[in-house]
């Protein structure tokens, strides 16, 4: 089952220090310097990733679906919101997405449609992460393997069905 990313581009981008700074300079520069994150994190991983943005702030040429080096970039349509966007794409994907907001009411929903759900802090530092073990995995040449353990863990810590298999997605990042 391929994974589809599905971000609120904005509310990334206002949580995040790095990223607010370059949208207080420029809100065009604020979703640039975010797509660009999210293409070198692209390479890397090579998930499906959807960038949607309030139309209300869209620049005047931009057209409401485009690309931008393998990311696909939404922006809402006139009367909708982002979080409208974001939902219909969580209710269409169910258990195929994997939704990054901090909005709690977008991840309230996404999470009842089946997605999986994580904040846009802890996507970003899943982000920076990769990135870091991508350009560090040169430097090792420690077998990372498995390590056997006698700990066990019975059935009355399992978690549900659901809650492991949004870990398990979470994981993968």
């Amino acid at each position: 089952m391929s994974l589809h990313i599905i971000i609120d581009g904005y509310n990334l981008i206002r949580q995040s220090a790095f990223l607010s700074a370059f949208e207080q300079l420029d809100m065009q520069k604020g979703r640039e310097r975010l797509l660009s994150l999210l293409s070198e994190y692209k390479k890397i991983k090579h998930y499906s990733i959807t960038v949607v943005f309030d139309g209300a702030n869209a620049p005047p040429s931009s057209l409401r679906t485009d690309h931008f080096v393998g990311i696909g970039v939404k922006f809402s349509q006139i009367g909708e919101s982002a979080d409208d966007v974001i939902k219909r794409m969580a209710t269409e994907e169910r258990e195929k997405a994997l939704v990054v907001s901090s909005d709690q009411e977008v991840v309230n929903f996404a999470f009842a449609q089946g997605a999986a759900t994580i904040s846009s802090s802890m996507f970003e530092e899943k982000m920076a992460l990769a990135a870091y073990i991508k350009t560090d995995a040169g430097d090792e040449d420690e077998d990372a393997g498995w390590t056997p353990t006698t700990k066990k863990r019975g059935p009355r810590r399992r978690l549900s069905k659901r809650l492991r298999r949004s870990k398990t997605k979470i994981q993968k990042l």
